[in-house]
């Protein structure tokens, strides 16, 4: 098995199931019974490891890939209309915590059959449905040694299955862009504040040269200097289902802590939409620490670990 896959996609995992007893509830409202571990019901009323559209679209993704070899778009939408229809891919049959804009995107392709016209492009289709499934579209890039342009081509096409605005398009390639930096030695040879810095740095570098139109590149600006980013204070850290909030929020977290532990804490303690903030810092913070470092007692309460696991290897 190659670990990297497992690193992350548990990290998503984890990220979602400690996030969706408190999804939606505000800062304030999650600071009253702040989150300390695995716990359970709350939102959704689901015992305590259970996780949401976050980590089910992103094993639909990875199951997709690993079935095909390859990133089939009509395959992953297959697979996608499997999750919505038929609760494939959930902890339990069904499929719960269905975002607007996913929503649409999927009933659109059962109705079209065209996987490159059913994501939304719109200034309101920025949520952060794409980002927070991702990452096994960059990790098969990655593994694939595909020259950037290659991957942020077939990065933009994953996303846009549902989200298809360039500035959702930008928030996966970014996070493209940090995936492969963390995965290019290994990680403890250098702070994470520091491997995020220098992939951003070279993603923005490549958008710049990338893009006809910048505009939508601007509203990352933050993330251009993380060391400035990092001494903000929480209160000026948004937490929103807004896809550049929600990645300012992981980066934030990831660079503001030391372990996979307090990253992932951080995060969905800064409410709103804390499963998937929780997922985005997931992967990233799996990828760097370590699968070794997520809480025994956390992956013991993952539901279908084993299933989640064995699509891994």
């Amino acid at each position: 098995m190659k670990k990297y896959w497992k690193d992350g996609i548990l990290g998503v995992v984890i990220g979602d199931a400690l996030g969706c007893p408190v999804q939606f509830e505000s800062r304030e409202e999650v600071a009253r019974h702040p989150v300390t571990g695995m716990r359970g019901y709350g939102t959704f009323n689901l015992p305590a490891g259970s996780w949401t559209d976050d980590s089910s679209l992103t094993l639909a993704l990875l199951d997709s890939i690993r079935q095909k070899g390859s990133v089939d778009y009509r395959d992953i939408m297959d697979n996608f209309v499997m999750w919505l229809k038929d609760g494939a891919f959930t902890p339990y049959g069904y499929s719960y915590d269905i975002g607007g804009r996913t929503d649409q995107s999927i009933r659109h392709y059962i109705r079209h059959r065209d996987p490159f016209k059913c994501g939304g492009s719109s200034e309101y289709d920025n949520g952060n449905g794409s980002l927070m499934r991702i990452l096994p579209a960059c990790l098969y890039c990655i593994e694939k040694n595909l020259p950037d342009k290659e991957a942020i081509d077939i990065i933009h096409k994953v996303g846009g299955l549902t989200h298809a605005h360039i500035r959702a398009n930008i928030a996966c390639g970014l996070y493209y862009f940090m995936t492969r930096e963390i995965l290019t030695e290994p990680a403890s040879t250098d702070p994470v504040g520091v491997r995020l810095q220098t992939a951003l740095d070279r993603g923005f570098a490549f958008y710049e040269d990338y893009l006809t139109d910048r505009d939508d590149l601007q509203y990352y600006g933050r993330l251009r200097d993380l060391g400035t980013f990092a001494a903000l204070p929480e209160s000026r850290i948004k937490s929103s289902g807004y896809v550049v909030d929600t990645l300012e929020a992981a980066v934030w977290c990831l660079l503001t802590t030391d372990s996979f532990e307090k990253a992932l804490l951080k995060a969905v303690n800064l409410g709103e939409d804390t499963d998937t903030v929780g997922a985005v810092a997931g992967g990233l913070a799996g990828l760097y620490y370590g699968y070794q470092a997520i809480p025994e007692g956390w992956l013991c309460e993952i539901k279908r670990r084993d299933w989640i696991e064995k699509l891994c290897s």
